[in-house]
């Protein structure tokens, strides 16, 4: 068969996700939804166009979470939420499942996207996770520019922390806005059109942290996983209880060893051990025939998705 139309027929798909969470549709003007739903809809496109031309399922990650990071709207990057002293603190990691190969930065305060910084720690050194000024400085001999807080800051985050700090708590979103209780992070997963799959996860973390807290989005099987001819998964929820029950690695586990498909698997852990030690969230995953599954416990997840004919689907509520 000529190689064109062997090609044609190679399945590859991308999903991405911007948070999951208490998110009610009546809280949520038209206005915000429509911008919401565009940004997905934007880094949903940005990853299938690398996919399209023959790219990396691990570029095609790297390229819808940079979207993410650039908005706003979501908790990464920009629009990231405030520590307890008032700073942006981010994580991030991306996964390459054709050799196991990631890359991972926690708690980083002047990098514009900390994505870009975990490919290039997958890349570029020997080490899988780099945290704080050890991880900028690592920036800076790669060229990176210093990027002022003040870029990150938004006046929703900043009201947000004055709200938070008055009840005295740690929250995982708004307290004033649709997405009240949503755990803001952002993820992509991708299969290309070689059979790789990759997976990438970005936050801000959680509104008022202390001690520079860490959760699982930059923790290789907690938050992020891929694995060549299995699945690739992006978590969101509370990064506590996805720490504690290393979720992704277990769900890759699951369809690895058991032979679960991946409905079944997210189901398993997401509806099931997770929701029973109290953790809410979800997770979105494509497996290596391209199938692509968002399982969520919360009444919502931002999320899209598009598939090798480019057929387009995005959702907020569960």
């Amino acid at each position: 068969m000529p190689s064109s139309l062997s090609h044609h027929h190679t399945p590859f798909a991308i999903a991405i996700h911007g948070g999951a969470g208490t998110i009610l549709p009546e809280h949520m003007s038209a206005e915000l939804q429509a911008v919401i739903e565009q940004d997905l809809s934007n880094a949903v496109n940005a990853g299938h166009t690398v996919l399209a031309q023959g790219g990396l399922a691990v570029d095609a990650v790297a390229a819808a979470v940079k979207v993410l990071e650039d908005s706003p709207h979501f908790n990464a990057g920009k629009g990231s939420v405030l520590t307890h002293k008032e700073m942006v603190e981010m994580d991030a990691c991306i996964m390459d499942g054709s050799d196991s190969a990631a890359g991972a930065v926690a708690c980083v305060r002047h990098i514009k996207n900390p994505i870009s910084l975990a490919y290039d720690v997958m890349r570029h050194s020997s080490h899988v996770l780099l945290i704080g000024d050890g991880a900028e400085e690592f920036a800076f001999e790669r060229g990176y520019d210093f990027t002022e807080q003040d870029y990150f800051f938004t006046d929703r985050r900043y009201d947000q922390l004055m709200a938070i700090k008055e009840q005295g708590g740690v929250a995982l979103s708004e307290a004033t806005y649709p997405d009240d209780h949503k755990h803001g992070t952002v993820g992509a997963v991708a299969l290309d059109k070689h059979g790789n799959l990759a997976a990438a996860t970005s936050t801000g973390g959680i509104t008022n942290k202390k001690y520079g807290r860490v959760g699982d989005s930059p923790i290789v099987g907690a938050g992020t996983f891929a694995e060549n001819g299995n699945v690739a998964l992006s978590a969101t929820g509370v990064g506590e209880y996805f720490l504690r029950k290393a979720v992704t690695a277990d769900i890759a586990a699951r369809m690895r060893y058991l032979k679960e498909d991946v409905a079944t698997a997210c189901q398993s852990i997401i509806q099931g051990e997770l929701k029973h030690i109290g953790g809410e969230g979800g997770v979105i995953a494509v497996d290596a025939q391209g199938r692509v599954h968002f399982e969520l416990n919360s009444s919502g997840m931002y999320r899209a998705s598009m598939d090798s004919r480019g057929a387009l689907e995005v959702k907020i509520y569960a």
